[in-house]
């Protein structure tokens, strides 16, 4: 089962995708994972990936795709896997698309967990992260026992700059203009599966499930 993961940044789509790779017995695929994977082994591609990075730079598609099939072709990926933050353009998910049909394969769902973007605002900026041991809180759904204090360590719990209200709008807009062309694309593909991503995220993986099949 191949799947591609779609949704907001503050979606929840992460989450999901580790609650699916978990139960289907497949690898969660995450593009950052790929790059730091192969930067560390100094592969070729993660050598071009670096480059790039160290100037501020987008990697190049050809690059992130390269790395990107290598990942897929590895045994623990026969029986499929989940994509997480790729592809997050068109080009990429055309790209893929070609790749995969050379390999006499396909994406079987693109799973879009869809989340207003209101509620996406509320959920960050209730975030709270320790600056001790980096463990993560909400103020609503995973409230910390004491204020701003960190359970485990005891450090000072704080509001990242990524969670602050502008941040998220802004990454909000970027994600609108560039990602949800995909959502498109995919139901053209005839392969878009949208979930109700503001229920709790049992009900959702729930959804999802009743969708993959058990």
């Amino acid at each position: 089962m191949k799947l591609i993961m779609l949704g907001a940044p503050g979606a929840g789509k992460g989450t999901q995708a580790k609650k699916i790779a978990e139960k289907y017995q497949i690898p969660h695929i995450s593009t950052g994972d790929i790059f730091r994977a192969n930067i560390k082994a100094g592969t070729e591609l993660g050598m071009k990936a670096k480059s790039f990075m160290d100037q501020g730079q987008l990697v190049p598609d050809e690059v992130t795709i390269g790395m990107l099939l290598d990942r897929i072709s590895q045994d623990d990926s026969k029986n499929g896997y989940v994509l997480d933050g790729f592809p997050r353009t068109i080009p990429q998910a055309e790209s893929l698309t070609a790749a995969l049909k050379e390999r006499g394969e396909k994406i079987d769902y693109a799973v879009n967990v869809d989340v207003p973007d209101d509620n996406i605002i509320n959920r960050m900026s209730g975030r709270r992260a320790c600056v001790g041991c980096g463990a993560t809180y909400h103020v609503v759904y995973n409230a910390p026992k004491t204020e701003d204090i960190c359970d485990t360590c005891g450090e000072k719990l704080i509001l990242r700059d990524d969670d602050k209200p502008e941040t998220v709008k802004n990454r909000l807009l970027v994600y609108h203009d560039q990602t949800q062309p995909l959502i498109d694309y995919y139901k053209k593909e005839g392969v878009l599966v949208e979930v109700d991503g503001t229920q709790n995220l049992e009900k959702v993986f729930q959804d999802i499930v009743a969708v993959l099949g058990a």
